[in-house]
């Protein structure tokens, strides 16, 4: 009895949170459709603050047997995300059969400056409730965001070089600052790229990447490793290790290590405060390293 008074009183406290954070956001989104039609400027649907838009889901697309690749579209056709490189954004969803909302961050992989809409690469986990929920829109469904994610400040040429660590999902992040970079005449920066997985079909954006390497020679290089690889597979078998670093790691004081994948890969590659991780052991400075 007990804990069925403590479950409705949760449930309507969720409930009096959405519809005072939905008001909140109504009002800040008039705010923003003001000082849009003034500027006369496209309008950022992600600003500083908190946005609580909910977009419309326009395409998807079946990347391999785990993911998607979802289109969103925006309120307006000639708006753009206002988002930077390095930017997540949230998501809010209550998924059928869930007791509580879920609330999950998810890296967009278009141009941040493309009017119209945005990309998420979603890859579904076998209990992510999130994950399970987006896979399951259809065109003309919706998805609640409810602000933008920062992430580290990116300035165009601060680093000669930098080296990016992908695991699986992982590989969002630093496609969107890869293509970011590349995409920049101004922005000379060199990149490595480090991509490990699970199976030849977990190599998510390998079309790009290959495009890439054609068209920045000496300038992108990508290195994969396959855990699992198939028959007579082109790709390194095995993780990424400390031997395999000590091959394709550029070596610069001023290089920047960009780390995202599964915990253990994150936590053996970057350590603790107790034990130093592989790149402090291949003679990287905590400063050099950044996590997702």
């Amino acid at each position: 009895m007990a804990s069925t008074i403590l479950s409705a009183r949760l449930s309507r406290g969720i409930a009096s949170a959405a519809v005072a954070g939905t008001g909140v956001g109504l009002y800040y989104m008039y705010m923003r459709s003001i000082v849009h039609a003034d500027s006369g400027a496209p309008r950022r649907v992600f600003g500083s603050g908190p946005a609580f838009v909910s977009l419309e889901l326009e395409s998807t697309q079946v990347v391999n047997h785990n993911t998607k690749r979802l289109r969103f579209k925006f309120p307006e056709p000639d708006a753009v995300s206002g988002l930077t490189l390095t930017s997540a954004l949230l998501t809010y969803s209550w998924p059928k059969g869930s007791t509580l909302p879920v609330v999950r961050p998810y890296t967009p992989i278009k141009d941040l400056d493309e009017p119209g809409a945005l990309e998420l690469l979603v890859k579904r986990y076998p209990n992510g409730k999130q994950s399970t929920h987006l896979h399951s829109l259809q065109p003309g469904d919706s998805l609640r965001f409810i602000t933008r994610i920062p992430g580290y400040k990116w300035e165009p040429n601060k680093h000669s070089e930098i080296m990016l660590i992908a695991g699986g999902a992982g590989i969002t992040p630093a496609y969107q600052l890869i293509r970011g970079i590349l995409r920049n005449p101004d922005d000379h920066t060199k990149i490595t790229l480090v991509f490990g997985v699970n199976t030849d079909a977990d190599l998510l954006l390998r079309k790009e990447f290959e495009d890439y390497e054609a068209r920045f020679p000496g300038r992108f290089n990508v290195t994969y490793t396959v855990s699992q690889p198939a028959d007579n597979s082109p790709f390194r078998r095995g993780y990424v290790t400390k031997e395999l670093l000590k091959q394709v790691a550029p070596h610069s004081n001023d290089c920047k290590v960009f780390v995202c994948g599964p915990p253990p890969m994150e936590n053996a590659l970057v350590g603790s405060r107790r034990e130093p991780g592989i790149l402090e052991e291949l003679g990287y400075r905590k400063d050099q390293i950044h996590k997702f």
